[in-house]
């Protein structure tokens, strides 16, 4: 019998918005992935805290800048503010702002 993959293990969901522990960000999570989907060499490069790569990661709109990041669950918390991320993925990503989190752009039919 196969493994079946329940993404509510996930501590964060999409258009929640986070901060990063280690380096001190706001942002907003646009995916979620059950484990790391980053490549070896990514990860040897970029995560340097060697988080767990069987957790669930986030890609994340970082507050006030132009570029995403990928994070392990560890590093992130949630970030009780009320106020909107500014990045400039916000709106292509989300269709409006409401009760501090972002809410998806509805599928079209």
């Amino acid at each position: 019998m196969g493994t079946v993959t329940n993404i509510s293990r996930a501590k964060f969901c999409v258009g929640q918005l986070i901060h990063h522990r280690l380096f001190n960000y706001r942002g907003v999570v646009v995916d979620v992935d059950q484990t790391c989907q980053a490549s070896e060499e990514w990860y040897e490069t970029v995560a340097k805290s060697r988080p767990p790569k069987d957790q669930p990661w986030y890609s994340v709109l970082v507050h006030q800048g132009t570029h995403t990041t990928y994070v392990a669950e560890r590093n992130l918390e949630a970030d009780d503010s009320v106020d909107p991320v500014i990045h400039p993925l916000v709106e292509q990503c989300f269709s409006r702002f409401e009760n501090g989190r972002y809410i998806r752009h509805k599928p079209a039919n």
